[in-house]
């Protein structure tokens, strides 16, 4: 063989392994991240999601590929949201934005690993067997958001003791909304506080809510736990301006938008977990074996410059007992 064909040969063989190292490279893993609200409203919390991956190795983009379905609040488009990820073959299914999508998800397969956040019993869903021991291919992290309504209402009293009537806005389609009005009417009932409930599932009736809170002269209002209101937040802290109307709120990013208190779980954390399971499945966990993280830690906020433009005096004690305090 001449010198000069034998060196285009290992030549045109040099320039090939390239291409049969990427062929030979396993496929990038994809997530399926199923939400029932909207990107814009919960990109911080899915910062907190990839910072949980980051935490278990995982990096969007680098060795990790996120599908991403939203459902703008129509909770009725879950279901096929759910089953394209399926059609898709995605690797793991983050269910987030509360009980539908998680439910819509299970639905959806019982085979791909499932990692939900809801704000209510995953058991009492029927998402797993037990807390410790889940016993399905569904797993995830517990908010306990619906059990803080009656919270909720002692708080906004120690700001405005002597209202008459106060406003709760609820989703009617929320899962979560009949167990936050038990809750609610019963703490009502044992202080003896006047309440009204407005319901709620589009930009339009929240006007119309409004609307009637100023019409029945309400003195505050509470706002329910719900991924709908949560992807309104800047209507509602508005609309609650506008109106000069005390309001309460489910998570601390109402507050830091304008809105005058919030009380609840810190749900980036609860994302960020979520996050971190989603990478122990990658790397082999079986989430049938994942304990259902529960959020135990409760954050209050206060924007003391709200409460100056509403000219309420809040309690030194309510300030001193709050995680954080906006000037």
């Amino acid at each position: 063989m001449r010198r000069r064909e034998f060196i285009k040969l290992i030549g045109g063989a040099t320039a090939a392994w390239p291409l049969v190292a990427r062929a030979q490279q396993p496929a990038m893993p994809v997530i399926g991240f199923l939400n029932s609200a909207s990107p814009e409203a919960w990109a911080y919390l899915v910062t907190a999601f990839r910072q949980g991956l980051k935490e278990t190795g995982y990096v969007e983009s680098q060795n990790v590929a996120i599908d991403y379905r939203w459902a703008e609040g129509h909770y009725d488009r879950l279901p096929e949201l759910a089953a394209d990820l399926v059609r898709r073959q995605v690797r793991v299914i983050a269910a987030t934005g509360g009980s539908p999508s998680a439910r819509a998800a299970k639905a959806a397969t019982t085979t791909i690993p499932i990692v939900f956040t809801v704000g209510d019993d995953p058991v009492k869903l029927q998402l797993v067997a037990s807390l410790n021991r889940p016993d399905s291919n569904a797993t995830g992290v517990a908010l306990l958001i619906s059990e803080l309504g009656s919270k909720r209402l002692g708080l906004l009293r120690e700001l405005v003791p002597n209202v008459s009537l106060i406003a709760v806005l609820l989703n009617p389609d929320s899962p979560l909304a009949k167990r936050q009005l038990n809750d609610l009417q019963e703490a009502a009932r044992i202080i003896k506080q006047d309440i009204h409930i407005l319901h709620s599932n589009s930009e339009d009736e929240l006007n119309l809510a409004f609307d009637t809170i100023v019409r029945l002269q309400v003195g505050a209002l509470i706002v329910g736990s719900d991924p709908f209101f949560n992807s309104r937040r800047n209507q509602i802290v508005a609309l609650a301006a506008q109106h000069q109307i005390p309001t309460i709120y489910e998570e601390r990013e109402f507050a830091v938008a304008g809105g005058l208190i919030s009380y609840g779980t810190s749900l980036a954390d609860g994302y960020r977990q979520a996050g971190v399971y989603v990478g122990r499945i990658l790397k082999g966990d079986n989430p049938a074996n994942l304990p259902v993280q529960q959020l135990t830690k409760f954050e209050l906020v206060i924007n003391m410059k709200t409460a100056k433009a509403l000219g309420l005096n809040v309690p030194l004690n309510l300030q001193q007992r709050a995680d954080e305090v906006i000037e």
